[in-house]
């Protein structure tokens, strides 16, 4: 068919407010809004004003109204377990009220927040549904996170009670979720009145009297009392929930989603972005803790009135790089959301896609990638062994849906490789130099967006409002800082080629370098440190970390790299797949005292690079690059 898109983003472009309140139709106000967008409001102005709502009212109460009360809405799918449970919309529904009384119980109102720490099991988005059915401001935080990294977000947050699990589960191994809940708790300045744990079979956990909850046994109570708990209206620049993501300092930033935006950007991506029709069943392979999981694991496909696969497992190893397609076949997936590296396993473990052909892919019809650069010929593999479309598209935790794509449902665009696809309505993407001056198609440059951003977007960072125009706003006047690097082509595809900051991508996962160093410090023997992210094969980047040792440190340096790593596993997580550290004898610094982290990087990685013209020693580098030989990396 021929493509929609310049039509669809031309209407936006000519008049942005109509367009928003057509798409805003989609969703169901318990009170219209007063304007569409007011430009006075916030930092850069907010979108509609004046109207109240309700996320869960719209994902759930509206589908069950309406006719969907028997449609199923969640299939959870463990390659752990070997096991399989769905929930209908009614049912659904009836464990999110049942979940909302027991947190009413114990007193979570309207704008407190809630700390979800949980695995991939059905719960997880009760939970998150059910806080948004009392207004309460959910913060989910990934399971492989560490007791530390954890309770720097309690502090944060200051939630009035948390909800996890007894556990979660990888392959060969149980991780207990309690010890460090616990811990985390002991380590945080804020102390939250109450938890609420989901007791797992694989590995239950003892309850602090007084303080924790049995998940269960108190949502059984309230459905047996058959308890309702109707939707608590909030306006629809309340925020729905705040979602920490790695900061450069190493302290967490806390973004901040509304609940009216987002949903009207979510429900208008699913089709005319995803090509996804209600009813249909969608999988974003991705994890509660990170934006996509909230974004197209819980919100979107609900809103929409799909079908949505929560999936415990990895692509390869559960039991075998078959998986995926076991899943799809399994549940009639329409269409897969998941990270590049994902697909890099699969490929590296069964390069001729034999296990492709074992089983029934007829509903298959798409699959997108993002969460890191999708290298051409990881696309090329799973088109050519799929036959379907496999579309990279790009955004960030920051706005929440896709700023560029290949909008398979306003029709296809020719596929670039390489390119994540051309800008989506509400995004006017501009290249800038360093001066802040348009640069010409085909030049490298800061990718920025013209302001204001479109529904959905972050309105601020959680109490740190100063942070947030420092972070985003500053850099450019009268544009958000996307920290990445691009090129913007003549025929308006963008080219993401790298952060311009020290995030580092491992598996689609944005970790903060700095808060690897922050850890790496704390080592009694550490002097200095600096750590970059290298190029890698199947994750995209992976941290390595340079340490310079303490005059005097007489101990072998291969034991203490080790304890080094060991550290960063136990604050950060194994989610930071923190692996190598070399010991060197000083840092590469600027005159005044900056670390060239990216010259670093771009010796390990064998790029070419220039002399930077502010070094203090120019033989430093040659001190780096012997020590990258001696272990066989970059080479």
């Amino acid at each position: 068919m021929v493509s929609r898109y310049h039509q669809v983003y031309a209407d936006w472009k000519r008049d942005p407010e109509a367009f928003w309140s057509q798409a805003a139709r989609d969703i169901d106000w318990f009170t219209p809004f007063d304007k569409v967008f007011d430009a006075d409001a916030g930092v850069y102005g907010s979108w509609f004003p004046g109207a109240t709502c309700n996320t869960c009212y719209n994902a759930l109460d509206r589908h069950v109204a309406n006719g969907r009360a028997d449609q199923t809405a969640v299939i959870h799918d463990s390659a752990i377990t070997g096991t399989k449970q769905s929930l209908t919309y009614g049912e659904l529904l009836r464990e999110v009220v049942a979940l909302s009384a027991v947190l009413a119980n114990h007193g979570v109102t309207r704008g407190d927040r809630v700390i979800i720490y949980m695995p991939m099991i059905t719960e997880a988005v009760v939970s998150m549904l059910a806080c948004a059915r009392l207004g309460a401001i959910h913060s989910v935080v990934f399971g492989g996170f560490a007791a530390r990294e954890l309770a720097t977000r309690i502090n944060d947050a200051r939630p009035k009670l948390v909800i996890s699990a007894s556990c979660g589960l990888e392959p060969n191994r149980i991780v207990a979720y309690k010890p460090l809940l616990d811990e985390a708790i002991a380590l945080s300045e804020h102390r939250p009145q109450h938890c609420v744990v989901f007791q797992r079979e694989q590995l239950g956990c003892d309850l602090i009297e007084g303080r924790d909850i049995d998940y269960a046994e108190a949502v059984a109570r309230e459905k047996e009392a058959g308890t309702q708990v109707p939707c608590v209206p909030v306006a629809s620049t309340d925020p729905l929930y705040v979602l920490y993501t790695s900061g450069t300092t190493g302290q967490p930033k806390g973004v901040v989603r509304d609940n009216g935006g987002h949903m009207v950007m979510l429900k208008w991506s699913m089709e005319n972005e995803f090509g996804i029709r209600p009813g249909e069943v969608f999988w974003a392979a991705s994890d509660v803790g990170w934006v996509v999981g909230h974004s197209y694991i819980v919100y979107a496909p609900l809103l929409h009135g799909c079908t949505t696969v929560v999936f415990e497992g990895k692509p390869v190893g559960t039991p075998d790089a078959g998986t995926y397609w076991r899943v799809i076949s399994d549940h009639g997936v329409v269409a897969l959301f998941t990270a590049p590296t994902a697909f890099r396993a699969i490929k590296g473990q069964d390069p001729q896609g034999e296990f492709i052909g074992k089983y029934d892919l007829s509903t298959f019809r798409t699959l997108f990638l993002a969460g890191e650069r999708a290298d051409p010929e990881t696309i090329k593999w799973a088109e050519q062994r799929l036959g379907i479309p496999v579309i990279d598209h790009w955004w960030q935790t920051e706005t929440g849906a896709p700023i560029t794509q290949n909008p398979v449902g306003l029709g296809m665009l020719p596929v670039k490789y390489g390119s994540p696809g051309v800008p989506m309505p509400g995004y006017d993407i501009r290249v800038l130099d360093e001066a802040g001056h348009e640069v010409p198609p085909g030049t490298l440059g800061n990718v920025v967006l013209k302001l204001p951003l479109p529904p959905g977007c972050l309105p601020t960072l959680w109490e740190a409002e100063d942070r947030f125009r420092k972070s985003y706003l500053d850099a450019f006047p009268g544009f958000y800082n996307t920290a990445d690097a691009g090129i913007l082509d003549e025929d308006g595809y963008l080219f993401v080629m790298a952060r311009t900051d020290d995030i580092i991508n491992v598996a689609g996962h944005r970790l903060s370098t700095g808060a690897m160093e922050e850890v790496l410090a704390a080592h009694p023997d550490v002097a200095e440190c600096a750590v970059i992210g290298v190029s890698d094969t199947l994750k995209g980047q992976s941290p390595l970390g340079f340490v310079v040792l303490n005059a005097g440190v007489a101990r072998d340096t291969v034991a203490i790299e080790q304890e080094v790593v060991t550290l960063v596993r136990e604050r950060i997580g194994p989610v930071a797949a923190f692996k190598t550290v070399l010991t060197i004898k000083r840092l590469p610094k600027t005159r005044s005292g900056k670390v060239l982290r990216a010259t670093m990087q771009k010796i390990a990685d064998r790029q070419e690079w220039k002399m930077p013209a502010t070094i203090d020693d120019p033989a430093v580098l040659d001190e780096i690059d012997a020590v990258l030989k001696s272990r066989g990396i970059g080479h």
